[in-house]
């Protein structure tokens, strides 16, 4: 089980002079499932970049094990940090294995040589994330799930402690989205990885989230254990939406179901 903290401390970031987070103050709790929820262009995603490096905040800083990120070497910060953005791009033509092979490039130095330990780091990821039989395949001739996967396993190659992943299921239907959330519930509980990830869904990031953090026009809405965030309270905040919070039968977290203008009833 992983100890690195992830802290966030009032943190403000945006682009330019638009201005998208606002004191933002954030624990990531270590070896747990974090799912990050809310409207679109609330700020989810400019967290994320916050919290892995690829953006300066303008206040406010992030910590990794009471060090701010923004002034670790990158190479050192990508040994325990990784991110798996949104609608990562691969080379042309690049096969399978040589992409989840690029995940070691954190640890190499300038005169150091692919080892076994990268041997056996690529090929526990391969066989953690099912891409085995897919290594000399051209990524862009995979199937969105099975891209997705690789993407993952390249992270998973890394070898960090913490992932961070924006919107990990998006363009992919629902078995894959089930697929890929196993996948990593399968990496959190075998190898105590802590994961953060934004989602759109939030009934698929209830039921696979130990903690929930709801972000609304950029400032941090609540967070807690799903039971005490997804409410009808908090979706009404969120979205500007009715709804009705049942259990879900599988798992036993809330369950939302949104009400439309076509199913108030009488």
């Amino acid at each position: 089980m992983t100890n690195h903290t992830l802290l966030v401390e009032d943190l403000v970031a945006g682009y330019g002079d638009r201005q998208v987070l606002e004191g933002i103050d954030l624990e990531l709790l270590p070896g747990k499932v974090t799912a990050i929820v809310g409207a679109n262009a609330s700020g989810k995603s400019t967290l994320l970049r916050a919290m892995s490096r690829l953006l300066t905040p303008s206040k406010g800083r992030v910590l990794l094990d009471g060090k701010a990120v923004h002034q670790t070497p990158t190479k050192q910060l990508a040994r325990t940090l990784g991110l798996l953005p949104q609608s990562p791009l691969a080379p042309e033509g690049i096969t399978v294995a040589d992409l989840i092979g690029r995940g070691r490039h954190p640890h190499h130095g300038v005169f150091s040589r692919w080892s076994k330990q990268d041997d056996e780091a690529v090929a526990a990821a391969m066989e953690a994330t099912r891409t085995v039989d897919l290594a000399d395949r051209p990524v862009d001739e995979l199937s969105g799930g099975q891209r997705q996967r690789v993407w993952i396993a390249m992270a998973l190659a890394q070898g960090t402690d913490i992932l961070l992943l924006d919107e990990p299921t998006t363009f992919l239907d629902i078995s894959h989205q089930v697929e890929v959330l196993d996948l990593l519930t399968d990496l959190n509980r075998a190898r105590g990885t802590t994961i953060v990830m934004v989602l759109h869904d939030l009934n698929l990031a209830a039921r696979y989230a130990d903690r929930l953090v709801a972000i609304s026009s950029g400032r941090l809405c609540v967070s807690g254990a799903p039971s005490e965030v997804l409410n009808e309270v908090t979706v009404k905040t969120l979205f500007g939406m009715e709804c009705r919070i049942i259990a879900d039968p599988l798992s036993g977290r809330p369950h939302m179901l949104p009400i439309g203008r076509h199913h108030r009833g009488e």
